[in-house]
């Protein structure tokens, strides 16, 4: 399908981090005119316009969306942190207050946008040691799942009737250093280059995938393809163990060591020495876009040893 995105004003909200602003310059490359609304102002340069928003209610910000063609949701606190239950709190409140506001500002503009395409997590599916989950399988039970099952919850109360929706349930997202920080790809090559890049537990847990590319891709068709509709898992069709990850990543850096870590010296290090929840490494997921699939989506880094040299180059 053709993405070129020429005449296409797309409102990003929470578009001041690392996707946001991955997604930004590549709308922008394929012609569309972005305004990024966020409550950070973003950090990298770029012809995209920033209005500032507290992520909670509506304001003057609403002016964005009124008479765009599409809005992009990937608003919310980051899960790359130390679960306190303040933490949690923000967590949740963040996706599902934001959602609201931005439900609640579309309804007050004279021509809201017609497609709201909604950021979820494949983490929803929980954390099942070898099942491999689409888009059927049943969600999972913890603080994700149920954190996802909400803001899902609250973008459908909030979807105008005329509007198309899709949500799109990401996996981990790879992809290179822009506005200061890289996604958890860098955090985890900086361990890989002082040589700890290596299983943790088993090793087997799952490690679901997506290249930046790809991604930006799948959420540039969701705007377009108006057969787009519903929750879509958005991930590589070629997920990986943790353990297979981490040495395809020590080959792609040029690191023959990869120490491995027992379970206990994950939950103590990671959240002293990275400050961080040591269960995002412990366990994970497999998950497979059958929907993107069964739709004929072409992934240009569908295998990992491909797409890390990509971002490696």
């Amino acid at each position: 399908m053709n993405t070129h995105l020429s005449g296409q004003r797309i409102a990003i909200a929470g578009g001041s981090g690392f996707l946001g602003l991955s997604m930004a310059e590549y709308f922008i490359d394929k012609g569309a005119e972005v305004t990024i609304i966020s409550r950070s102002t973003p950090t990298g340069t770029g012809s995209w316009k920033h209005i500032p928003w507290d992520g909670r209610l509506v304001g003057d910000w609403k002016t964005a969306i009124d008479g765009c063609n599409a809005v992009i949701n990937l608003a919310g606190r980051t899960v790359n942190c130390i679960k306190t239950p303040d933490h949690q709190d923000e967590i949740l409140r963040s996706r599902v207050e934001s959602t609201r506001a931005l439900g609640a500002a579309m309804r007050e503009v004279r021509r809201p946008p017609s497609v709201w395409v909604q950021m979820s997590t494949a983490h929803i599916y929980g954390d099942p040691p070898n099942i491999v989950c689409s888009e059927k399988s049943a969600t999972g039970y913890g603080l994700a799942p149920t954190v996802a099952k909400a803001w899902e919850a609250a973008f459908s109360e909030n979807l105008l009737p005329q509007q198309r929706g899709v949500v799109m349930r990401t996996s981990f997202v790879i992809g290179r250093n822009r506005g200061g920080g890289g996604g958890a790809l860098a955090t985890l090559g900086l361990i890989t280059k002082l040589g700890l890049g290596g299983k943790v537990g088993k090793g087997t847990q799952g490690m679901s995938w997506i290249h930046e590319s790809d991604l930006n891709a799948i959420f540039a068709r969701a705007v377009l393809d108006d057969s787009m509709s519903g929750a879509y898992i958005v991930s590589s069709p070629n997920p990986k163990s943790q353990c297979d990850f981490m040495r395809t990543l020590r080959k792609t850096i040029g690191m023959p060591i990869g120490l491995p870590a027992f379970k206990w010296m994950v939950r103590i290090g990671a959240p002293l020495f990275l400050k961080t929840d040591p269960d995002l490494v412990i366990y994970g997921r497999y998950v497979v876009p059958r929907r993107l699939l069964d739709d004929g989506f072409d992934f240009q880094f569908a295998d990992l040893t491909e797409a890390l040299k990509d971002l490696h180059s």
